[in-house]
C-alpha cells in the first residue's frame, strides 16, 4: 500500500511517478492502437457496471468512474440500512479503480509500462477503508452524488483541458522523448481530483468533501 503523500491530508490519495527517462517514441506515437486490447478489457468491465463509461470527455475518466461504481448501489444500501461496508466490496472497488487509473495514465502517455491487471506499477491510489458505523453518516450516501455537482462541472472543463494537454504532450514525446513536467503535473492533478470525487460520491469511502484543487 502506498504511503501518505507528504503535505496531503485528504483521505483519497493519488500520484503517478514522473518518468525520469526517455519515453518510447514508437509506442507513444501509436498508443491508441497499442492500447486496444486493454481498452477492450476495461470496456467489458465498465459494461458490467452502471454505464458511466460515457461520462468522460476523453474516455479515460469515464472508465475510472465506471470502475468506482461497480458496487455503488449495493454499498449505498449496506451503509444506509446496515451501516456496514463489506471489506471484499471495498477491496474489489479499490483494485478496479487502481486498474482503471493505470489504463488512464497509459492513455495519457504518462508511462510506457503496459497496464497490469494486478501490479501497482508507477500509478498509486490509496483509499481508506472506513468503519461505516463510526466514520460514515448512514444517510449522506443518498445525496453525495448531488452534493458533488460543482465538482462535475469543474472536472468537465478540466477534462477538456487535460485532453488538449495530452495532445501537446504527444508531440513533445514523439519529437523529444520527454513528457513536459508542467503538463504531466496538470494531467496528474486532474486525475487526482477525479479520484477524490469518485471516492467521495461513488466509492463512498469518506464523508470529507473533496477539495477544489489539483495538488496533493
Amino acid at each position: 500500500m502506498m504511503s501518505a503523500i507528504p503535505g496531503s491530508n485528504y483521505p483519497v490519495q493519488f500520484s503517478v511517478d514522473y518518468p525520469e527517462r526517455q519515453l518510447n517514441r514508437m509506442t507513444t506515437a501509436f498508443r491508441i492502437i497499442v492500447a486496444i486490447p486493454i481498452l477492450i478489457l476495461i470496456g467489458a468491465i465498465g459494461n458490467a457496471g452502471w454505464d458511466w463509461s460515457d461520462s468522460g470527455t476523453d474516455g479515460g475518466q469515464g472508465f475510472l468512474i465506471a470502475g468506482g461504481t461497480l458496487l455503488f448501489f449495493p454499498t449505498l444500501l449496506m451503509i444506509v440500512f446496515r451501516q456496514k461496508y463489506p471489506r471484499w466490496w471495498f477491496d474489489f472497488n479499490l483494485q478496479i479503480s487502481r486498474f482503471a487509473n493505470r489504463v488512464c495514465a497509459y492513455l495519457a502517455l504518462m508511462r510506457d509500462e503496459y497496464p497490469s491487471t494486478d501490479d501497482e506499477q508507477a500509478v498509486h491510489l490509496t483509499l481508506p477503508y472506513p468503519d461505516a458505523g463510526r466514520d460514515l453518516n448512514r444517510w449522506l450516501p443518498l445525496v453525495k452524488w448531488f452534493l458533488a455537482i460543482p465538482h462535475y462541472i469543474v472536472l468537465f472543463v478540466l477534462s477538456i483541458a487535460a485532453f488538449v494537454a495530452v495532445i501537446i504532450a504527444w508531440f513533445a514525446i514523439v519529437f523529444t522523448g520527454r513528457y513536459p513536467r508542467a503538463i504531466f503535473d496538470f494531467v496528474e492533478g486532474v486525475m487526482r481530483w477525479n479520484n477524490r470525487v469518485t471516492g467521495y460520491a461513488f466509492t463512498l469511502v469518506t464523508d470529507e468533501y473533496p477539495p477544489f484543487r489539483l495538488g496533493a
